[in-house]
C-alpha cells in the first residue's frame, strides 16, 4: 500500500515515516511539510541517515502518488489535506485532535467520497481502555464520582486531549447521556459541592510527557483507577498503520479504531 505522511518533519511525522519504512507491506511515496520550513526539499529519511528517494514537499499534488494519507498535524492543515484527498481519491487516517464542530462535519462530508479512519488516539491499548471504561461505567453508575485526568508535553495546544474527551464520552455514553451536558471542564474559586452524575476533567502540561490518562471512579471507601500511559509515540504510529491497512478494503465511509480492532 502506497502511503503519504503529513507533517513528515515533525516528531510524530518522523515516527510515522520510520514505521512505514520498516514495514514490509507499506511503501512511503509522499511526505508533506509546512511551506517555508527548512526541511522542505530534504529527503524524508534524512533524520535516520537514510536516502528514501522521497523529498519532503509542500505541494499537495504529491498525494496523487498515494493510496492513503496518515495525518497527525493541526486541524486547519488536516482539513486542507483532506480536500486534496477527496479530489485525488486518496484514503485518509486522521489522528489530529482539536477539531471544532465544523471541522468534524467536514470530515463526515469527506467520508461520503473516500474512506477515512478518524480517531482521537490510534493506540491499541487506549482503545482497549475505552472498551473497559464503558463496562466499568455501567457497573459503577450509582454511588461513584468520575474524574478524568490527562497530562501531555508542554507543546500540546488543545485541552483536554482528544483521548480524554473520548474517555469521558465512553462513560457518558454508557450512562445514556451527552458528555457536554454533564462535563465539568474547570474548577476555580467557591465551586460548591460536587454534582452527582457529572464528569470532571483536569489537565497537566509540561516537559516531554507523551501522554498519561487516568479515569477515576471514586466511591465511598474505595477508588477504581483505569490508567493508560504512553512512553513512546511508536504505539500511535503502529496503530495508524493498522488503520491504513484496514482502509485498503474500504472504498468510502467513516470509521474509528474500534472498527479497525473489531471491538
Amino acid at each position: 500500500m502506497r502511503i503519504a505522511i503529513a507533517g513528515a518533519n515533525g516528531r510524530m511525522g518522523r515516527m510515522l515515516v520510520e514505521a512505514v519504512l520498516e514495514s514490509a507491506d507499506l511503501e512511503l511515496v509522499a511526505a508533506l511539510g509546512i511551506s517555508g520550513s527548512p526541511e522542505v526539499g530534504q529527503d524524508a529519511g534524512t533524520f535516520l541517515g537514510r536516502d528514501t528517494g522521497v523529498k519532503i514537499t509542500d505541494d499537495l499534488e504529491a498525494l496523487a502518488r498515494a493510496e492513503c494519507l496518515i495525518d497527525f498535524t493541526r486541524p486547519e492543515g488536516t482539513l486542507a489535506h483532506l480536500q486534496a484527498c477527496v479530489r485525488l481519491g486518496v484514503k485518509c487516517v486522521i489522528g489530529t485532535t482539536g477539531f471544532d464542530t465544523a471541522g468534524k462535519h467536514a470530515i463526515q462530508e469527506a467520508s461520503r467520497h473516500i474512506a477515512i479512519v478518524f480517531a482521537p488516539n490510534m493506540s491499541v491499548g487506549v482503545n482497549a481502555v475505552l472498551k473497559l471504561l464503558g463496562m466499568a461505567a455501567r457497573l459503577l453508575e450509582s454511588g461513584y464520582d468520575v474524574e478524568v485526568f490527562e497530562a501531555h508535553h508542554r507543546n500540546k495546544v488543545d485541552a483536554p486531549s482528544g483521548t480524554a474527551l473520548a474517555m469521558g464520552e465512553a462513560v457518558a455514553s454508557a450512562w445514556g447521556k451527552n458528555l457536554e451536558d454533564i462535563a465539568d471542564w474547570a474548577r476555580h474559586g467557591h465551586t460548591g459541592v460536587r454534582q452527582d452524575g457529572h464528569i470532571g476533567f483536569s489537565v497537566a502540561r509540561g516537559g516531554d510527557l507523551v501522554g498519561d490518562h487516568t479515569v477515576y471512579f471514586c466511591g465511598t471507601g474505595e477508588r477504581i483507577e483505569i490508567t493508560h500511559r504512553a512512553g513512546s509515540r511508536a504505539t500511535y504510529a503502529q496503530g495508524s498503520l493498522r488503520a491504513a491497512r484496514y482502509l485498503a478494503r474500504k472504498e468510502k465511509g467513516l470509521f474509528d479504531m474500534q472498527d479497525v480492532l473489531a471491538i
